[in-house]
């Protein structure tokens, strides 16, 4: 019959259609939203996706936030139920998005959000960033490992998922340049140090297989007894890691510093001493991530203004930095 809405294709359980939305998501996001998916089949595996009403989406995310697990930087749990809404926001799009339900039916969507607090990081001073650096340097089972860690993402003020990805391949040793890919599938070559890209050079050289084109993680714990090549690192390394300087630096736990603290100090560092432009340029952050006005379009520094800020940082000539006047 012409005009004939066509019908819908059998609505999936939360069992059947979480674990095809998961296939379909990229690593950093399944990062952010699998325990949640899984507490949502855990809870409703056998119920089918329509069913639930807003309300009830809404009450578990209260249930996951009074159940949380209570981390050493954790706040009151808003985070927790924000990302769990989140999560189902992005279920419920590829619900939509392959006709299982209406946009109108979205029940998701009819579910607010928690008020996001205002973040409570701040730029260390030099004076703490040494404390930290002594400490990694000289504890712990990897000293050299924790010490190199720190001084990339110090250097760099990339994200821990954009030193989990960095590989040999992406070392640009001539130029002194690192390729990060982070969250969002987003890619940039940034400026380090001389001395920090020996430092790189020199743990692939001693924990990897020596391949200046290998795909393979670059940063790996000490090889061991029995293993040829380091194993690579994961989160868990991280969390070690604060964990320990939190045992030396009681200032870390008190405060919940973490690996994004240094992101903050350093972003905050180079918007002060080379402005807004450059402090953007080096975060990664691309010019729709919040920017408001036509003017963002022409605010925009490129590689030799990071690299000059690089330079002056570490104070360490770069090949690419800008000539002084």
């Amino acid at each position: 019959m012409a005009g004939a809405v066509a019908a819908r294709p059998p609505v999936p359980t939360f069992a059947e259609f979480v674990p095809q939305v998961a296939a379909a998501t990229s690593v950093g996001t399944l990062k952010a939203y699998s325990s949640y998916w899984n507490r949502v089949v855990e809870k409703w595996g056998t119920r089918r996706i329509n069913e639930p009403t807003p309300l009830e989406i809404e009450q578990l995310g209260k249930d996951l936030r009074a159940n949380r697990v209570i981390r050493r930087n954790g706040r009151d749990g808003s985070s927790a139920e924000e990302n769990y809404v989140s999560a189902m926001r992005r279920l419920y799009r590829r619900a939509v998005a392959n006709g299982f339900i209406a946009e109108a039916d979205n029940p998701a969507m009819k579910v607010a959000k928690p008020r996001r607090q205002e973040n409570n990081r701040r730029a260390l001073p030099d004076a703490r960033l040494a404390e930290l650096n002594t400490a990694a340097s000289t504890t712990g089972d990897d000293p050299a490992l924790d010490s190199l860690l720190l001084r990339f993402h110090i250097e760099t003020a990339c994200r821990r998922g954009g030193a989990l990805a960095l590989r040999r391949v992406d070392l640009d040793s001539a130029q002194c340049l690192v390729r990060l890919r982070e969250k969002g599938g987003t890619e940039r070559w940034q400026p380090v140090s001389p001395t920090l890209m020996r430092y790189l050079l020199a743990h692939w050289e001693e924990r990897g297989d020596g391949n200046p084109r290998s795909t393979g993680q670059l940063f790996r714990s000490s090889s061991g007894r029995g293993r040829r090549f380091g194993q690579p690192i994961t989160y868990r390394r991280y969390d070690r890691l604060w964990e320990r300087l939190g045992e030396h630096l009681p200032w870390v736990v008190t405060q919940g510093v973490s690996a994004h603290w240094l992101r903050h100090t350093v972003i905050t560092w180079v918007e002060r001493t080379f402005g807004y432009a450059v402090a953007r340029a080096f975060a990664g952050h691309s010019l729709n991530s919040g920017d408001v006005g036509t003017t963002a379009t022409y605010v925009k520094a490129d590689l030799s203004e990071i690299a000059t800020a690089v330079a002056e940082m570490t104070g360490e000539p770069h090949p690419l930095a800008t000539p002084a006047s």
